[in-house]
């Protein structure tokens, strides 16, 4: 047989069996019997693309990796830390939300912690010099977890207090997402080496030893200041979401949220447990516990591709069925899991008043497009949509009936309740609810309301251009 021969047979039968393998993992492993069958065909039709395909965006293998971010209980812990891990504040909220609180308890195993003051801060305008001041005023340790950080400006500006934290002996640590630092250039990653700050990357890509998962990112925005205080939301560090020098508005429009009182123990572990799946010693929780310092009740729901799959999910469509009188979604990103989406449904069905704020203007087109082609059933079911008109809208919360809220990370759709790693804060208190809900009203008032006749009469090519793209929904 010549040698050319050979190897043609021997590159064919390596193909063959990695389509193979890529067919019968997709089969075994796929929760979605439809997506099963699509990485089946693919991997047996066009072997050798088809495994490329399926190991880079199709197979989860994180689900097992992030067993690791299970860190242990420090067997150092006080009596008090654990008593104020058991108490549990069920009973101070209102009883028609106490199932609700169970369920909460349940998907995240983390108690509902009383004393907690929540404030929204909008834009980079309130929330960056809260942050720097509050990084300015660290004693002991400043924990921060970021998608994106900009190496520029405000991201400059961050570098800079964090280096002089550090050099006033706070011990500094700071954890980037390994996809999310590529959006900006040059990386902020080496300004932080070079400023001798305590550095790790999540799940960063490379080419030798081969790590090319793009789907499974850290999507958390998390900074604690010695355990006393948090900062959390959907926010980065842009300068895209600050006024400019010259007193234009942001580019982008966002909300991010200070956090005070006993729920900080619960951020500062998520942070503590990420850091530990990149490498990094686990630190050491605080000895001092944060003081209750307000009414808010609160508790830490973390969501990702691993044990933690689907609770954010559960705790979401549990909310949604106790809605009494109100449900205001405002995200980004807006492509619901079915489930979701039939959850919203019988809410407004029922008579609950519905109401989700998208961007007008998006950063990713096609997110829009498919967005759109999604929205028909809600509209005929009486949810109302509307468009705000302005800048991209970077906001995400979760409001019902004005006392209950979720201040968090996470975009309704598949990537953010599927592939990432997510937190959300809960929150149940009327003053916080009234404050979102006036921002809501505002924002709403600067919305163009997409009616269901007007979604009837998009035109055959925005048709096709919408429902094209909602067919990669679960990808995008």
């Amino acid at each position: 047989m010549a040698a050319d021969t050979f190897f043609y047979l021997l590159i064919s039968a390596l193909s063959l069996a990695g389509g193979l393998y890529g067919a019968v993992h997709a089969l075994l492993n796929s929760r979605d019997p439809r997506s099963a069958a699509a990485w089946v065909a693919i991997c047996l039709f066009i072997p050798f693309a088809g495994l490329l395909a399926y190991l880079a965006i199709g197979k989860n293998r994180i689900r097992t990796r992030a067993r690791r971010l299970q860190v242990p209980a420090d067997s150092s812990q006080s009596g008090e830390r654990l008593a104020l891990e058991s108490a549990d504040a069920e009973h101070l909220i209102a009883p028609e939300y106490r199932n609700l609180a169970y369920l909460g308890r349940a998907a995240s195993g983390n108690a509902l912690l009383a004393g907690n003051a929540v404030e929204p801060l909008l834009n980079g305008d309130e929330a960056y010099p809260a942050m720097l001041a509050a990084i300015g005023a660290a004693r002991h340790f400043v924990h921060l977890a970021s998608y994106i950080f900009d190496s520029h400006g405000v991201g400059a500006e961050f570098v800079a207090a964090l280096s002089a934290a550090r050099a006033r002996g706070v011990q500094v640590r700071v954890m980037l997402d390994g996809f999310g630092e590529l959006y900006a250039f040059p990386r902020v990653g080496a300004a932080l080496e070079e400023a001798g700050i305590e550095l790790r990357r999540f799940l960063p890509l490379r080419l030798f030893p081969p790590a090319l998962g793009f789907n499974l990112r850290n999507h958390r925005k998390i900074l604690v200041i010695d355990g006393q205080q948090a900062f959390t939301g959907g926010m980065n560090i842009r300068n895209k979401h600050r006024s400019s020098a010259d007193g234009q508005s942001p580019r982008v429009l966002d909300m991010h949220f200070r956090v005070l009182g006993p729920v900080v123990q619960q951020i500062d572990a998520v942070f503590r447990a990420d850091w530990a799946f990149c490498g990094g010693a686990v630190p050491e929780a605080p000895e001092t516990l944060p003081l209750p310092v307000g009414d808010a009740e609160c508790r830490v729901i973390v969501d990702g591709p691993n044990e933690d799959l689907d609770k954010l999910l559960w705790v979401l469509v549990g909310a949604i069925a106790l809605a009494r009188s109100s449900i205001k979604i405002m995200t980004p990103y807006f492509l619901p899991p079915r489930e979701l989406t039939v959850a919203l449904q019988t809410a407004a069905l029922r008579g609950v008043e519905v109401t989700v704020i998208l961007p007008a203007s998006n950063n990713f087109g096609f997110m829009s497009w498919a967005a759109t082609h999604s929205l028909g059933e809600l509209l005929e079911a009486g949810v109302r949509v509307g468009f705000f008109r302005g800048p991209f809208v970077h906001t995400k919360f979760f409001l019902v009936d004005d006392y209950y809220a979720h201040a968090g990370s996470s975009n309704l759709d598949p990537r953010s309740l599927r592939l990432n790693f997510e937190m959300a804060v809960e929150v149940y208190d009327q003053v916080v609810g009234r404050r979102l809900a006036a921002h809501f009203a505002a924002s709403l008032a600067r919305s163009s309301v997409l009616s269901l006749e007007q979604w009837r009469r998009r035109g055959l090519g925005r048709r096709l251009r919408d429902a094209f793209f909602w067919i990669f929904s679960p990808y995008l």
